[in-house]
Parts: C-alpha cells; structure tokens; sequence
C-alpha cells in the first residue's frame, strides 16, 4: 500500500508539473502573437522567459532538457513529462532549423524558452512528407526548460558509469537467478531419478537411443525431431504433431515435421548447438539446457520467462554433410640415417 501511495505521489508530482508547463506553453504561444519574437539565423523564433546568471551554454557541451512539442493549434506532438525522462543533446553546428542548435548558446542551466520552428523550413525540398495537422506557414512550438549541463567528457564519464552499474546489477541478477536455477535444476533431476552427463558448459544430457551411424559436423544441415518442456513439465513447443496436441498446444498453420537447421553456424541456442554435435545420426536424447545455453535473461514466448531452464526430447533423424575442408596431414619425416663410424687408420 505504501509503494501504491509513493507511486501514485509521484505520478501526481508529473502531472502537477506537465500541467503548469502546459499552462506556460498557452501562455507563450499567446504571448508571442502580441510580442515580436527574436529571430536566429537559420529562421527559428524565439522568446526567452528567464535570464539566469551563469555561462553560455557553448558547442560540444551535453544538455539536459525538458520538452513540451505543440502545433499552433495547441495539439501535444510530444512531452519529456508523460515520457517520464528528460532529452539530451550534444551542442553541435546546426544542420537545419529543426534541430535548435542556434538556440541552446543563447541559454544557461535552469533558462526556459519558447521557440518556434516554421514547418515551411522542416519540409522546404520534401513537401511529400509534410503532414496534414503541420500545413504551410504554421509552426511547430517548443518550450524547454534546462535542467543540466555537462561538459562532453563528463557526460561521457557519467553514461559509462551507468553501464559498468547497469552491468553490475545484471552480474548480481544473472548469479542470485543461478542459484535458484541450479537448485531447480537438481531437484528436477532427483524427483525424476535421472542419470545424467555434464560437459563443461553446463549442458545436461542424457542418450536414450544410442546410434553407431555418423554424428554432425558444424556446416552440417540436420533434421531433428523435438518437442521442449519447462521443469515444471509444460509443453512449449514441438515438431511432433501427437505431442503437440496432447499438450494442447495452439499452433495454426503449423507443418509438423523434423526442424532443419545448421548445426554450429549460430542459428539455434548454444545448448542445441553444442549438445547436437555429441549425437550420432539417428539417436535420441534428452537434453536439460540451463538458461545461460538458452535464452538467458530474454524471454520467448509465454512459456518461456528470463533464467528458464529448457528441457528437450530429441531426435537426430538425418545428417545432410556438406563439403569439409580436407585437412592436409603434416609429411612424414623420414628418420635420420645412422652416420657409419670412421675408421681410424
């Protein structure tokens, strides 16, 4: 309940300030039907409200900003504030009047300003892509407020730190979710009485049909026969039609028949890649594949959430080879003749 109010504060905190913002934007927008607006060379129309001490923004500075984007009829384009996150930008050169450049020099951190862009010089040479609600001699109205600057390094020293935190945070995930999986896993191979070989990924197998027929190379195309479970026991997929509806699965349109693909070209997840190779052609085999072999912290399907644990029947029904390279062997070296002693005379 507390998180509920804390969550619910801070949306009306936005609103509150959407909503002035907004009322400051009316304001502007009629202001500047009485008062003659500045003009920047490249043709934008500007009004700044607020005159703060401090220095220029200047070229290669990284600005934070918030944003509120209208037509001249009041239509919202676009908000920073229902976004939930500010705009950032890189002060450079300005390429075209859209892309306000001449303006963020005039400003300083915590200015606010109204420009306005005329649609005529956003489309000037594409008129084909000017949309209806932005017609000839209208503009398209900018309010923004500048909540920060930095300079290029520090925002760049900022955004790697983010990442080396974000990666942090994923590492502590991805081994809290390996304990849980692992033990998972174990109990899934006790309850199951299950006699398994690990290689050293971590792919758990099982070969419940042994075959003496060849086993794949990578390049190899192969048709194989599966049907996928969850350790809970839920079907999620399979090439095997009676399978597939026994589960109940819903598959329209589906052709049930052995899966083609290559085998260590990449296609498939690692656990398939690699435990595939270890199969002769025509044996079957089971498969335990850990989230890491498979979809890690992606999801797949409704089935299939972050850190799942795959469980897979499978059968290696036919090996297509393709042409491998010949390895040419090293020449034999031909043993060093024994030197006949000289006779001493």
């Amino acid at each position: 309940m507390n998180q509920d109010k804390k969550v619910g504060a801070r949306l009306y905190l936005i609103a509150m300030k959407y909503i002035l913002f907004i009322a400051a934007l009316v304001f502007a927008v009629s202001a500047s039907a009485q008062n003659n607006l500045a003009h920047t060379p490249n043709g934008d129309l500007y009004q700044i409200f607020t005159h703060n001490t401090g220095d220029k923004l200047k070229l290669d500075d990284v600005v934070t900003f918030e944003v509120i984007e209208k037509t001249d009829k009041d239509s919202l384009l676009g908000s920073t504030y229902v976004a939930g996150q500010p705009a950032k930008a890189r002060i450079q050169p300005s390429q075209n009047a859209g892309d306000l450049m001449q303006v963020f020099p005039l400003l300083t951190v915590n200015d606010s300003v109204l420009v306005k862009v005329p649609t005529d010089s956003i489309f000037k040479g594409h008129e084909d892509q000017r949309p209806a609600f932005l017609p000839k001699g209208s503009c398209v109205n900018y309010v923004l407020k500048i909540t920060k600057v930095q300079s290029l390094n520090e925002a760049i020293a900022e955004r790697n730190a983010a990442i080396e935190k974000m990666k942090a945070e994923e590492a502590a995930g991805a081994a809290k979710n390996k304990v849980v999986e692992d033990a998972n896993i174990a109990k899934y191979i006790a309850s199951h009485k299950l006699i398994l070989k690990t290689t050293p990924s971590g792919l758990k197998y099982k070969i419940t049909k042994p075959s003496l027929k060849p086993k794949p190379l990578p390049g190899d195309t192969l048709l194989v026969n599966y049907a996928g479970y969850t350790l809970e026991g839920k079907v999620f997929d399979s090439s095997i039609e009676s399978v597939a509806k026994a589960a109940g699965l819903n598959q329209p349109g589906r052709t049930y028949e052995p899966l083609e693909m290559v085998v260590g070209a990449g296609g498939i997840i690692q656990g398939w890649d690699e435990g595939l190779q270890l199969l002769n052609e025509g044996a079957k085999a089971m498969f335990i594949i850990p989230s890491n072999l498979g979809y890690g912290s992606q999801s797949s399907g409704p089935d299939i959430k972050p850190y799942t644990t795959l469980v897979f029947d499978l059968e290696l029904v036919k090996i297509k080879p393709t042409k491998h390279p010949v390895v040419a062997k090293p020449p034999l070296k031909k043993p060093l003749a024994k030197k006949k002693p000289v006779k001493k005379s």
